[in-house]
C-alpha cells in the first residue's frame, strides 16, 4: 500500500447511495431553473464529477444532499452567468452589423469579384444573409424578423457565413486573398 493509499479515505456507500438515489430530484431541480431536460443532465453530470472527490469527505447522506444541491445551485448560476456573457456579445456584433457602413463605389468597383462568384457556393442561408446583409445593406435586425429568427441568431449566421466565404476565397485565389483580394488577378475558382 503507497503513502497515498493510506491517507485516503473509504467513501462512504451510504453518501454515494443517496447521491444517486436523489438523482431525479437533483435533475428535477436544474431542469427547473434552466428549462431544459437535456441541459440539465449536462450540468447535474458535471456537478458530479466536480464533486467526486469531495464526496469523501462528507460523513452522511443528509450533509451530501445538502452540499450537492448547493453545488448544483451554483452550477446553474455559472451556467446562467455564461449564457448572459454569450448573448451581450452577440447583441453587440448584430449592433454592429445594423451600424455597418458600405465602403465607397471605387472600392466596391476592384475588390475580387471572385468573391460574389463564391458566396453563391455557399449554403443557402448562409448565401442568402451575405447577400441581404453585406450586399443590400439590410440590417441584422430587419433579416432576422424576414428569416423568422432572433436577432443574436441572425448575427451568428452572418458571422458563420463570412468565416465560410474567407475560407472559400482563399482556398480559391491564394496570395490574392492576403492582400485584401484588391486589384484582383486570381483566375476562376480551383477544383
Amino acid at each position: 500500500m503507497s503513502a497515498t493509499d493510506e491517507t485516503m479515505k473509504p467513501m462512504n456507500a451510504d453518501v454515494i447511495r443517496s447521491l444517486v438515489d436523489n438523482h431525479r430530484e437533483f435533475l428535477r431541480f436544474v431542469e427547473s431553473r434552466v428549462g431544459n431536460r437535456d441541459l440539465a443532465k449536462e450540468i447535474v453530470q458535471e456537478a458530479f464529477a466536480r464533486g467526486i472527490d469531495k464526496i469523501e469527505s462528507l460523513r452522511s447522506s443528509e450533509s451530501a444532499t445538502a452540499w450537492f444541491y448547493r453545488a448544483l445551485r451554483n452550477a446553474v448560476i455559472d451556467h446562467h452567468r455564461r449564457q448572459h456573457v454569450s448573448e451581450k456579445a452577440l447583441e453587440a456584433f448584430a449592433a454592429e452589423l445594423d451600424d455597418h457602413v458600405e465602403p465607397p463605389e471605387e472600392v466596391r468597383s476592384v475588390v475580387c469579384q471572385c468573391v460574389i462568384r463564391l458566396a453563391e457556393t455557399l449554403k443557402p442561408e448562409y448565401a442568402d444573409a451575405l447577400a441581404s446583409i453585406e450586399v443590400d445593406g439590410m440590417p441584422v435586425s430587419a433579416f432576422a424578423e424576414r428569416c423568422g429568427i432572433s436577432s443574436n441568431n441572425a448575427a451568428v449566421r452572418v458571422f458563420r457565413a463570412r468565416d465560410a466565404l474567407r475560407k472559400r476565397v482563399v482556398e480559391s485565389c491564394g496570395s490574392c486573398a492576403d492582400h485584401g483580394c484588391l486589384n484582383c488577378t486570381c483566375s476562376r475558382p480551383k477544383a
